[in-house]
């Protein structure tokens, strides 16, 4: 636990120190791609103190001047620092209400364009999903975990409806994300952090366009079942 409780204090001490950078950034970033260059380097950080080793493939299946909905499955609190260290694109975190409740971090996020969605409030989230929306008409990509939430058993959780009603109304592609590895790292029930190696796969993106909101199921199906064979294959 010793070496755990310096990993915290880490975490702790780089989030308040990039934290304010990115915050004092933001007022300079119209885009907010500063500011996720902050992120980035504090995902790093994280991944280096923990001891934790990221291989990246199917990187060559995105083009990073396109936009696409990002959705990766959920399997540990350090699936952020990941996929912000390792996807080295720029993207817009739809997250969960809770994590605008942290000082300063959350300070950050609104600096770097981050979505706030509500999952227990339907109107926000729809709130929620066409800010996004106008954030993908930008040229930005959009990350979302569709589970929700952490898988508690290391299986792949149902997925929610908003990130598809999204992705059918803008037409803009689903770029698949495996993220193996993680759960040894950090579970969601425990607090110690173990080093590990993690794999981060990218599969081809799916297009949307065929699909409309009576669809959207079919396409939700369609990317669920890339996600957990990937998972379960590797």
């Amino acid at each position: 636990m010793i070496r755990t409780t310096y990993i915290f204090l880490w975490v702790v001490l780089s989030t308040l120190i990039l934290g304010f950078l990115a915050i004092i950034i933001s007022f300079f970033s119209r885009t907010g791609n500063s500011v996720h260059r902050v992120a980035r380097v504090w995902g790093r950080g994280i991944l280096l103190v923990s001891g934790v080793r990221v291989s990246v493939k199917g990187l060559s299946q995105v083009n990073p001047a396109r936009s696409y909905i990002y959705m990766s499955n959920h399997q540990s609190n350090f699936d952020i620092p990941v996929l912000l260290a390792h996807l080295p694109v720029q993207f817009r975190w739809l997250a969960k209400a809770e994590l605008f409740k942290i000082p300063i971090f959350s300070r950050a996020m609104r600096g770097a364009g981050y979505v706030r969605i509500d999952r227990f409030n339907r109107e926000s989230a729809i709130e929620s999903i066409k800010e996004a929306a106008a954030k993908m008409k930008g040229g930005i990509s959009v990350m979302i975990f569709p589970e929700g939430t952490r898988s508690h058993d290391g299986s792949i959780r149902p997925f929610k409806k908003g990130g598809f009603v999204m992705a059918v109304d803008t037409g803009v592609p689903i770029a698949p994300i495996i993220l193996r590895g993680t759960r040894p790292i950090m579970g969601k029930s425990s607090w110690r952090i173990n080093a590990g190696e993690v794999t981060l796969q990218i599969e081809e993106p799916i297009d949307t366009t065929g699909y409309t909101r009576e669809t959207k199921d079919d396409l939700m199906e369609t990317v669920r079942s890339v996600i957990c064979r990937g998972f379960e294959l590797g």
